[in-house]
């Protein structure tokens, strides 16, 4: 199961390409509706979200994802986010985040030592990070990337960590080629 966190004022494309891109490749994906089950994107675009905070099970989640956006805050603000966040870390399960949500982890301190990336401008906020050029970067059961011109790649790595290469790779030539997901 993967959980992805959507607040009011989520970057669009950083939370749905990888939420296409999972379920393709057949990954039990739930939304969570951080401050209701109707969320509004950064660009203006309501989402109905599948779940509630109240309703997540992070003893059964395999990853968790943040995307970023203005709505960083509205996760960081609420205290079941954090705590999901905490548990997966400290249990070492996957956590995913892109853009300006990686401030998130590094804010406390699930950064340090690791390499990662932000978007830039960003790296003040990630606490101990080892800064990496990379656009998707993987450290240890930390995910991250860069911004939403990273996302299709951000998705793609998510598919590749939880399914394997071959599934991911077959995903992504289906979306250029033969699209069979209808």
């Amino acid at each position: 199961m993967v959980y992805i966190f959507l607040a009011n004022g989520f970057e669009d494309i950083e939370a749905i390409a990888p939420i296409d891109i999972l379920r393709r490749a057949k990954v039990e994906v739930k939304t969570v509706g951080v401050g209701g089950k109707t969320i509004k994107s950064a660009r203006g675009i309501s989402v109905n979200t599948d779940v509630l905070p109240e309703d997540v099970d992070v003893t059964k989640a395999d990853m968790i994802i943040l995307p970023g956006g203005p709505g960083c805050t509205n996760l960081e603000a609420n205290p079941i986010v954090m705590n999901a966040l905490h548990y997966m870390n400290k249990n070492g399960k996957l956590i995913a985040a892109i853009c300006a949500a990686p401030s998130i982890l590094g804010k406390r301190g699930m950064l340090r030592g690791k390499r990662a990336t932000c978007f830039p401008g960003y790296e003040d906020q990630c606490e101990g990070m080892i800064c990496s050029d990379e656009t998707v970067c993987v450290d240890d059961n930390i995910i991250t990337a860069k911004g939403a011109g990273a996302s299709l790649e951000f998705g793609y790595k998510l598919a590749e960590i939880l399914c394997g290469k071959e599934t991911a790779d077959n995903v992504m030539q289906r979306m250029q080629f033969h699209d069979t997901d209808k």
